[in-house]
């Protein structure tokens, strides 16, 4: 990593020993997550501690997108998932916890959800039924 923020669970993945990584390049790496929200849930996180995306160069975003086509892949072989939301938190009003970019990859399976409709939608209840 370029840098290291005390404190900072993606900081210190790599300092704690691959174990726990999946997948991993130049730039970042792919890691399932410790609080799923389905069975293979897991975060494409840059090497380098920046809090948003937008902050990325154009090369780590490259990188990322490609861990991301990884990831899929190797979830698919896993678990065998039926569909993915793809979703990243970027600043602490849209829901960002840990301010150190990272990309969810959540796996769907038919029957998950009662209406899986909206997806992402759904960060805003209220909103998210546009089809009623």
């Amino acid at each position: 990593m370029s840098e290291s923020f005390s404190n900072c669970a993606f900081c210190d993945v790599l300092s704690n020993g691959p174990h726990r990584l999946i997948l991993q390049d130049d730039q970042g790496f792919f890691l399932l997550d410790a609080y799923p929200v389905s069975q293979g849930h897991g975060l494409v996180v840059s090497n380098r501690h920046v809090s948003s995306f937008f902050e990325l160069t154009k090369l780590e975003r490259k990188s990322l997108l490609g861990l991301l086509e990884s990831a899929k892949r190797w979830l698919d072989r896993q678990y065998a998932p039926d569909a993915y939301n793809i979703g990243i938190n970027d600043g602490a009003i849209a829901g960002q916890t840990i301010p150190h970019v990272h990309i969810h990859l959540i796996p769907r399976y038919e029957g998950d959800v009662f209406d899986p409709r909206g997806g992402v939608r759904w960060t805003i209840p209220e909103k998210a039924n546009y089809w009623d």
